[in-house]
C-alpha cells in the first residue's frame, strides 16, 4: 500500500463510512489482517513511532569542550602557550581531552541504560490478527489493524471506531480541553489521547508521523523538575564556587601586589578555580542514577523519572493496593450461593455472559473457568457495558439460540440489590451473608438477570484472593526499615480487616464514608492513624495522599487504573503496579513489571543504596575542595611560593575524579530509616575532615622544610617540595574517599571492586609520576615512602574523628526520631 494512499485515508477517514474505510484498507473486521500482510504493510509504512532526533556523536563529544569549566581549562592552556610553557600546555590539553572522553563515555552509558528502560516500557495493544486476539507492541501497528480499546488505554494510533457502545476519551493532550468527550461508532479517536470510560473496537487508519497528533505518546517522561538532591548539589556547587572565587581573589591580589607576572598568576588562578569546582558532578550524578535505574529494572521496577530514585529513598509511608499487590490476584470461585429458585449453574452462566474473556480481567476469567464453553457459544453479546469504578458492575445484553434476548449483570452486591429493587428483608439477608463471607476473607459478587420484566437478584459468587506468599514478610521488613504500609482497597471493610490482620498491617481500617466526613486536621489525623482504607473509590486515593503529605510524610502510592492517575501524580513516588493501564503507567514515576509488594521493597532498598552513594560523594567533594583550596591559598599567602604547579592541580583533579565516578558501583549498607539530606551534618563533617587535611598538609610542608632541610628558596628545592606536596595531596585525597564513604570504621563496609582498584590504580600512577619524575621533579622512593606512611597515619586519625562527628549527629537524629515516632 503506497504512502500516498495512507495519507489519503488518514485525512478522509473521518468523513467516510465504516464500510468504505474497511474496503479501502482491505480488511475483514471479524478476522483482522493476516500476519504476513501486517509484516508487508509494516515494511511499507514503517513502525508506528516518531523517529527521535539524535545528536551526532562527534557533536556531542565536542560539547564537552564548550562551557564555563572547559573554557577555564582552555584559557589556562592558551596562557601556558603565551608564556611558552609548552610542557604544561601539552599536559593541560591532554588532560582536557581525557576529561572529555570520560564524560562522553559516562553520558553515552547513561543514555544506553535509559534506552533500555524505554524498551521495557513499550506500549502494547490488543490486535486481531489471523482471526485471533493478540497483544503486540504498539510500534508494530499498521493501517488496517483491528484493535480493542478499553478504559485506561492510551490510544496508540488514529483509529476509526467500528463496534461497541461508547468511549469517553480525554483529549486534553491534543486540544487542551480538560473535559472528556464521548465517541461512538463511526467516530475517530486520535493517537496520544486516553480512554477514561467504555470499551470499543476500531480499525487503525494512521500510524506514526501520519497520525493527526503527529507523534506517539512518550511513556518514559523526562522529568523537567529539579529534585531535592539536585537542588542540594547545585547549592553546594554554588557555595564551593563562591568560596573558591573569594579565596583565589585574595591570593591573586596579594600575589599581584608582590609583583608576580599577571599572565602567569592568571593562569594559576584559572587552574585552581577549575580544581575547586566539582567538575565531575554531572557525570557522577547521571551515571549513578542511571546505573541505579538499571539495577531496579533487573528487579522488575522500571523508573520513568530518574529523580524518583532519590524521592523513593525518603519515603516513610507506602499506600498499597490490596488486590494484585498484597494479594495474588488469582481469584477462584468457592461455594456459590443461588437465590430465589435459581440454580448455581444458572447463576454462573448469567455471570459468564456478563464477562469478556479477551479483556483478561481476573474476575471474568475466574467465572468463565466454571462454565461450559459450548453452552456459552450458543449465546452472543449484543451489547456490553464494561466495569467502571463508578457504576461498580458489568452489564450485557445477550441473544441466545431461538432469538431469546435478555440482560445480565454482575458486580458489587449492594449495587446489584439496588438494580433489582430488593426489599429490606432480601437486602438484609444478602448483606449479612456478604459480611459473613467477608470475615472469612471472601470477596463477593452479586448476579442479576432481566428477562424483560425487570432485574431479579440471582445469587452471590464468593471469590477468594489469598495474600501473596511474600507479603507478610515484606510488610515486616518495611516496618523494620521505618516505612508504614497502609492498605487501600475497594473491597468490603471486613475483607480488608481480615487481609490486613493476616499480613500484620493492623486492623484500624476506615471506610470512604469516614474519609468524606473528616475535614482539615481531623482528616490528616485520620489518615495518619489508619492502617488502611476500605470501600474507597480511586479518587479517594488523592485525598489520602494529600492529607499524609500535609502531615509531613513522604508518600509512595500504588495504582493501576486511569482514575488512579491524579493520586500517582500527587504522590512523592507514584508506582504503577503490574498490569496497570497505560494511563496509570504514564502518570507513574516507577512501573512494576512483576506483581507483588516485594518488588517495591527491592526498589526502596536500591534507592537507599543510591542515596548513600550520593551522600558519600557530596561529603567527599566538599572535603576535597576545602583541603586543596585552603591549603594552596593559605600556603601562598604564608610562604610566598606555589606549593604545587598549575599542571599538578589539573592532574590532581583528574586523578581524584576518576575513582569517584566509580562510586556508582560502590558497596553500601542501607539505613534503617528513610533517608533525608542533613545539610548541617554534611557541612560540619566535611569541614572537619577538610580542615584536618589542611593542617596535615601544612605540617608535612613544615617537616620537609625544617627536618629534611628542603629549601623553597632554591629552584631545585621548590620543585622537590612541589612534587612531594602533589603526591601527598593525591594519596591523601584518594584515602579520603574511603573515609567519607562510611559512617562507621572505614573497614565496616568492603568497597566495591571498581572503586577500590581505581583508587589504588590512580594512587600508584601519582606515586610513579613523582618517584620517576614523569613531567615533574623526581623525589625517589625514600620521600615517597615517607609520604605514604604519613598519609596512612593521618588516614586513621581522620577516620576516628569522622566517627566521633557522626556519632554526635546520630544521637541528635535518634532524639528527633524518638520525638516524631508514630
Amino acid at each position: 500500500m503506497p504512502e500516498s494512499k495512507l495519507q489519503k485515508i488518514a485525512q478522509k477517514a473521518k468523513h467516510m463510512s465504516i464500510e468504505e474505510v474497511l474496503k479501502f484498507l482491505e480488511v475483514d473486521p471479524t478476522k483482522g489482517l493476516s500476519s504476513e500482510e501486517a509484516r508487508r504493510r509494516l515494511q511499507e509504512v514503517g513502525p508506528n513511532e516518531i523517529p527521535e532526533k539524535k545528536v551526532h556523536p562527534l557533536i556531542k563529544f565536542l560539547s564537552y569542550f564548550w562551557g564555563p569549566i572547559p573554557w577555564m581549562i582552555e584559557a589556562a592552556a592558551i596562557l601556558s602557550a603565551i608564556v611558552h610553557h609548552w610542557e604544561d600546555f601539552a599536559i593541560i590539553v591532554s588532560l582536557l581531552i581525557i576529561n572529555g572522553v570520560v564524560g562522553f563515555w559516562q553520558e553515552h552509558k547513561a543514555e544506553n541504560i535509559m534506552e533500555y528502560l524505554k524498551q521495557k516500557l513499550a506500549l502494547e495493544v490488543r490486535v486481531l490478527r489471523d482471526g485471533q486476539w493478540k497483544t503486540i507492541p504498539a510500534r508494530e501497528l499498521v493501517p488496517g489493524d483491528i484493535v480493542r480499546l478499553r478504559m485506561g488505554d492510551i490510544i496508540p494510533a488514529d483509529i476509526k471506531l467500528i463496534d461497541g457502545d461508547f468511549l469517553t476519551v480525554d483529549e486534553s493532550a491534543l486540544t487542551g480541553e480538560s473535559v472528556p468527550v464521548t465517541k461512538k461508532v463511526g467516530d475517530v479517536v486520535y493517537s496520544g489521547t486516553i480512554v477514561k470510560r467504555g470499551e470499543m473496537t476500531g480499525v487503525v487508519i494512521a500510524t506514526g508521523l501520519h497520525t493527526y497528533f503527529g507523534r506517539t505518546v512518550q511513556l518514559v517522561q523526562t522529568a523537567k523538575t529539579t529534585s531535592e538532591y539536585q537542588k542540594l548539589v547545585i547549592n553546594i556547587g554554588n557555595y564551593l564556587i563562591v568560596l573558591s572565587v573569594i579565596m583565589i581573589a585574595i591570593m591573586f591580589l596579594v600575589e599581584l601586589h608582590r609583583g608576580k607576572p599577571f599572565i602567569e598568576l592568571l593562569r594559576f588562578a584559572l587552574v585552581l578555580t577549575v580544581a575547586a569546582i566539582p567538575a565531575a558532578l554531572p557525570a557522577v550524578m547521571s551515571i549513578t542514577m542511571a546505573i541505579g535505574a538499571y539495577e531496579l529494572a533487573k528487579r522488575q521496577a522500571i523508573v520513568t523519572k530518574l529523580v524518583a530514585i532519590e524521592e523513593l529513598a525518603a519515603v516513610d509511608t507506602l499506600c498499597a493496593d490490596k488486590t494484585g499487590t498484597l494479594t495474588k490476584n488469582q481469584l477462584t470461585v468457592d461455594n456459590p450461593i443461588a437465590w430465589d429458585g435459581f440454580t448455581v449453574e444458572e447463576m454462573l452462566f448469567y455471570a459468564a455472559l456478563a464477562s469478556k474473556e479477551e479483556n483478561k480481567d481476573p474476575i471474568d476469567l475466574a467465572i468463565l473457568r466454571e462454565v461450559d464453553k459450548e453452552k456459552l457459544r450458543k449465546c452472543r453479546q449484543v451489547k456490553f457495558v464494561p466495569f467502571d469504578p463508578v457504576i461498580k458492575h458489568t452489564e450485557a445484553e445477550v441473544e441466545c439460540e431461538g432469538g431469546k434476548r435478555f440482560r445480565t449483570a454482575k458486580g458489587a452486591p449492594q449495587v446489584i440489590l439496588q438494580m433489582a429493587n430488593a426489599d429490606e428483608k432480601l437486602t438484609k439477608e444478602v448483606m449479612e451473608k456478604v459480611e459473613e463471607l467477608a470475615r472469612k476473607g471472601y470477596r463477593t459478587l452479586g448476579v442479576a438477570v432481566d428477562f424483560g420484566d425487570g432485574w431479579k437478584f440471582v445469587g452471590l459468587i464468593p471469590l477468594f484472593d489469598p495474600p501473596r506468599d511474600d507479603s507478610a514478610e515484606t510488610v515486616k521488613f518495611l516496618k523494620r526499615n521505618g516505612i508504614r504500609v497502609k492498605m487501600i482497597t475497594g473491597d468490603h471493610i471486613a475483607i480488608a480487616k481480615q487481609i490486613a490482620k493476616i499480613l500484620g498491617i493492623g486492623t484500624k481500617i476506615h471506610t470512604a464514608d469516614e474519609l468524606e466526613k473528616a475535614k482539615g486536621h481531623e482528616l490528616i489525623q485520620l489518615c495518619e492513624e489508619a492502617d488502611g482504607f476500605a470501600q474507597v473509590y480511586p479518587e479517594h486515593k488523592f485525598k489520602i495522599v494529600k492529607a499524609l503529605q500535609e502531615a509531613g510524610h513522604k508518600v509512595a502510592m500504588t495504582g493501576d487504573g486511569v482514575n488512579d492517575a491524579p493520586a500517582l501524580k500527587q504522590a512523592d513516588v507514584g508506582i504503577a503496579v503490574s498490569g496497570a493501564t497505560d494511563a496509570a503507567r504514564a502518570a507513574a514515576d516507577i512501573v512494576l513489571l512483576a506483581p507483588g509488594i516485594s518488588v517495591i521493597k527491592n526498589a526502596i532498598v536500591e534507592a537507599r543504596k543510591i542515596f548513600q552513594r550520593m551522600y558519600s560523594y557530596v561529603v567527599y567533594r566538599i572535603t576535597e575542595t576545602i583541603r586543596v583550596l585552603f591549603f594552596i591559598t593559605l600556603s601562598i599567602l604564608a610562604y610566598n611560593f606555589y606549593p604545587v604547579t598549575a599542571v599538578m592541580i589539573i592532574l590532581l583533579a583528574l586523578l581524584n575524579d576518576l575513582p569517584i565516578i566509580t562510586i556508582a558501583y560502590d558497596n553500601v549498607k542501607i539505613n534503617r530509616w528513610p533517608e533525608k539530606w542533613n545539610i548541617r551534618e554534611i557541612l560540619t563533617v566535611s569541614t572537619i575532615i577538610g580542615s584536618m587535611g589542611v593542617i596535615e598538609t601544612f605540617l608535612l610542608l613544615w617537616i620537609m622544610i625544617n627536618y629534611f632541610n628542603i629549601s623553597p628558596k632554591t629552584a631545585t628545592g621548590l620543585a622537590l617540595l612541589q612534587s612531594i606536596i602533589f603526591l601527598k595531596l593525591a594519596v591523601a585525597g584518594h584515602l579520603t574517599i574511603f573515609v567519607t564513604r562510611t559512617r562507621g570504621p572505614f573497614w565496616s563496609i568492603m568497597p566495591g571492586k571498581w572503586l577500590l582498584w581505581s583508587a589504588v590504580g590512580t594512587k600508584l600512577i601519582a606515586t610513579l609520576i613523582t618517584v620517576y619524575g614523569w613531567g615533574v621533579t623526581a623525589i625517589g622512593w625514600k620521600y615517597a615512602g615517607f609520604v605514604w606512611l604519613y598519609c596512612i597515619v593521618w588516614f586513621f586519625i581522620e577516620d576516628i574523628t569522622k566517627r566521633a562527628a557522626y556519632k554526635f549527629f546520630s544521637w541528635e537524629v535518634k532524639h528527633e526520631r524518638h520525638k516524631a515516632a508514630f
